[in-house]
């Protein structure tokens, strides 16, 4: 299966956080599953580490690529298709990088892995 993570999955699952579901560490253990990780989601990391409001246990440069390459996460490029989507998804959800998730992960057909409800009045299938 392909699967979308949503940013607080992928940096729950590196911290080892008791937060992070154990059907969400289970899906992307897997290696039967491809796990996809957006550019939309190291944009919204790097803003709120620059803003103070996320600190890593290394630095973003480091650890980032270093966590991607170890847990054989795919980087997920933001297309034409995907921004164009988003202008048709309703306002259910209002933060720009989840709506963006949202609309890859509908025109990729991959289920989204996070806790996040807000996702749910979306035609998206949402794991946790």
């Amino acid at each position: 299966m392909r699967l979308l993570l949503d940013t607080h999955t992928l940096l729950w699952f590196i911290e080892g956080s008791p937060r992070l579901s154990t059907r969400a560490r289970a899906l992307i253990e897997d290696e039967e599953n491809e796990v996809f990780l957006s550019v939309a989601s190291l944009w919204e990391i790097a803003i709120k580490v620059s803003l103070g409001k996320l600190r890593l246990a290394r630095p973003f440069e480091a650890l980032i690529p270093q966590q991607l390459s170890l847990n054989d996460i795919t980087l997920l490029d933001i297309a034409i298709n995907h921004a164009s989507n988003v202008i048709t998804l309703p306002f259910h959800h209002r933060d720009p990088f989840d709506r963006l998730l949202i609309a890859q992960a509908q025109v990729e057909q991959m289920p989204i892995v996070g806790d996040d409800p807000a996702f749910d009045p979306y035609p998206v299938t949402r794991l946790w």
